[in-house]
C-alpha cells in the first residue's frame, strides 16, 4: 500500500519527507500537496513543495516514481480553519483513493497536547481527547512507526523536529499565521510549548488508552450499521442518547460525511422529533428526507 505523504512546506512535514525517502523505496511514496487559497503564501507554499520535491527526487533518481499532486479550493476571505482542514482532507482522501494508499501527516506530541488543550477549553466530548485518530490517516510521528531514539529523540515533539531539520539541512517555509495572536492554537502554543516532557508524555500515554476505549467503541458501531445505511427512527428513541449518537455518527463517516459535535446533536435531535416529511440540511449540501418511520444517509 503506497505511503501517502501530505507536505505543506512546513518544518514538520519536510522532515516527515525526509525521513521517508531515506527509509523507504520510491515506489512506495506519493506526496500530496493542497493549495487551499486562503492566505497569499499559500500558492508559493504548494511551488516550494514541487520544487524541493523535485531535488530530493532528482538527487535519488526516483522524480518520476514519486507523483506530486496539487489541489486548489479558492475559499474566500473569512473561511474558518475548519474549513479548509476539511476541503484539505477531502483532497487527501480522493489522492488516496486513486493511489490506493493510506495518508500520512506530521502531526507531531505538540500538535496533540495543543489540540487536547483547545479542545478542553472549548468544552469536549470524548473524542476530542482523542484527536488524530481518523481511520485511514498514519500519523508516524505519534503512533510509533518512527521510533524517536533511532534519531536520537525521546520522543518527537517540535523541539526534536526542529532539531532534526537543523542538523540535516532541511529547508522549508514559515507559515506567517503561526505568529498571530489572533488564532486560539498560536495562543496555546505558547503556554504548552515549554511543558516539561514528562507532562508531555503522559498526555501521549493517557491519549493511546483512551484511544484504544474509541476504537473498540467504533468497531462495535462498525459491526451494527445496516449496508444500506437505512435508520429506523424508533430505533434511536430506544436508545440512550451517547449510543444513538454513536451510531449516527458511524453511519453519517460511512456515507462521507463530516459532522462536529453541535451539528450531530441538532441531527439526533431532529430524528427524534420532526415530522415526517421534513428534511435536514448537514454539511456539503446533503439534505436527509426523514420519513415517518425511516431515513437513508
Amino acid at each position: 500500500m503506497k505511503k501517502i505523504l501530505a507536505v505543506s512546506g512546513g518544518v514538520d512535514s519536510m522532515v516527515m519527507l525526509e525521513i521517508f525517502v531515506r527509509k523507504f523505496p520510491a515506489e512506495e511514496l506519493a506526496v500530496a500537496t493542497f493549495d487551499h487559497g486562503t492566505r497569499e503564501s499559500s500558492a508559493a507554499d504548494a511551488e516550494f513543495v514541487e520544487r524541493r520535491l523535485s531535488e530530493v527526487s532528482s538527487a535519488l533518481e526516483i522524480r518520476e516514481k514519486i507523483p506530486f499532486y496539487r489541489g486548489k479550493a479558492r475559499l474566500g476571505e473569512g473561511v474558518s480553519e475548519e474549513k479548509a482542514r476539511a476541503e484539505r482532507y477531502a483532497f487527501l482522501r480522493k489522492v488516496a483513493f486513486l493511489e490506493k494508499g493510506e495518508i500520512y501527516t506530521a502531526h507531531h506530541l505538540d500538535d496533540l497536547v495543543e489540540t487536547v488543550a483547545i479542545n478542553l477549553v472549548r468544552g469536549t466530548g470524548v473524542r476530542g481527547l482523542t484527536p488524530f485518530t481518523g481511520l485511514g490517516i498514519r500519523r508516524p510521528f505519534l503512533d510509533g512507526m518512527l521510533n524517536p531514539a533511532e534519531f536520537g529523540f525521546s520522543v518527537f515533539d517540535k523541539r526534536a523536529i526542529l532539531s532534526y531539520a537543523a542538523e540535516h539541512e532541511v529547508v522549508f517555509r514559515q507559515d506567517p499565521t503561526n505568529t498571530s495572536d489572533n488564532y486560539l492554537r498560536n495562543r496555546v502554543r505558547e503556554r504548552t510549548f515549554d511543558l516539561p516532557p514528562e507532562t508531555k508524555l503522559e498526555i501521549y500515554r493517557r491519549w493511546q488508552r483512551q484511544r484504544e476505549i474509541v476504537r473498540g467503541i467504533d468497531e462495535i458501531v462498525e459491526s451494527v450499521l445496516p449496508e444500506d445505511l437505512r435508520f429506523y427512527r424508533d430505533d434511536f428513541r430506544g436508545l440512550e442518547r451517547a449510543e444513538g449518537l454513536e451510531i449516527l455518527r458511524g453511519g453519517l463517516a460511512r456515507a462521507g460525511v463530516s459532522v462536529t459535535r453541535p451539528q450531530l446533536g441538532e441531527f439526533y435531535e431532529a430524528i427524534l422529533h420532526y415530522e415526517a416529511g421534513k428534511k435536514f440540511n448537514l454539511p456539503n449540501d446533503k439534505l436527509v428526507r426523514l420519513n415517518k418511520k425511516d431515513f437513508m444517509l
